[in-house]
């Protein structure tokens, strides 16, 4: 079974995906390649191409933004990515231009270094969060109870937009595991076209070095998974874990 398959579109951290999630994955499964689907959107910010386009010997994001043509293979993965293109063009374009600097200035090596690691923590696990401030507080704590029982009302406030592509491909089976590596939103989230163009100017390779990340188990969010309305759901110290000691 073609694995966009498994894809349940109901699940309320793909509101802001269902459209045009679930119509791409739609032709898809009608038996179109995925780079085609992709790349047939208006307004796509780079061209999706086979995979096999990918010159040997050359870094996947110093083809994307030299050539402006993005490298697909058929599968979860990939399909996410394209999604994260058509809805965040300007932070993904933001995005490929540093990983392309960083890899001019040091070329492809063992490590990635500091800027690289971020920016890719940020496409494949981040997420953006608009929430009052004790909620900022104390996720940044790791206080999960305060953030998750006590302050539980104060998410009807809140709105979390998973932008990682890598989250939502594994959020395809879900773990209580699975971790976002949430990004404050620099105003408040009233539409996505809007945060795409809010987040370009605090993108910047000193800020990623400095990884400004807070990390958060997303089946703990209120009303994201059933089983986290049992409380006891918060005491499991492998996925909730304290703030380490400084």
């Amino acid at each position: 079974m073609h694995p966009l398959r498994d894809i349940d579109w109901q699940q309320p951290w793909l509101g802001d995906w269902r459209e045009p999630g679930r119509r791409l994955a739609r032709a898809v499964l009608q038996g179109m390649p995925l780079h085609e689907v992709l790349s047939r959107e208006p307004g796509a910010p780079v061209r999706f191409v086979p995979q096999d386009e990918l010159p040997p010997g050359m870094a996947y994001e110093r083809h994307v933004f030299e050539s402006g043509r993005c490298p697909t293979r058929e599968g979860l993965h990939d399909f996410f990515n394209g999604l994260c293109w058509l809805k965040f063009p300007h932070t993904k374009r933001r995005l490929n231009e540093l990983q392309a600097a960083q890899i001019a200035q040091q070329d492809i090596g063992a490590r990635r270094g500091p800027v690289r690691d971020a920016i890719t923590l940020l496409d494949e696990s981040g997420a953006l969060l608009d929430a009052p401030a004790p909620l900022w507080d104390a996720l940044q704590a790791r206080e999960w109870r305060r953030l998750f029982v006590e302050l539980r009302p104060l998410w009807a406030q809140a709105r979390l937009v998973l932008f990682g592509h890598a989250l939502l491909e594994q959020l395809v089976l879900p773990r209580k595991a699975l971790t976002a590596h949430v990004w404050r939103a620099p105003e408040a989230i009233n539409s996505i076209a809007d945060l795409d163009v809010a987040l370009v100017p605090g993108l910047s390779a000193e800020v990623l070095a400095g990884k400004p990340f807070t990390p958060l188990p997303v089946l703990g969010v209120p009303g994201w998974w059933p089983q986290n309305q049992n409380f006891s759901f918060y005491d499991d110290s492998l996925v909730f874990r304290p703030r380490r000691a400084v």
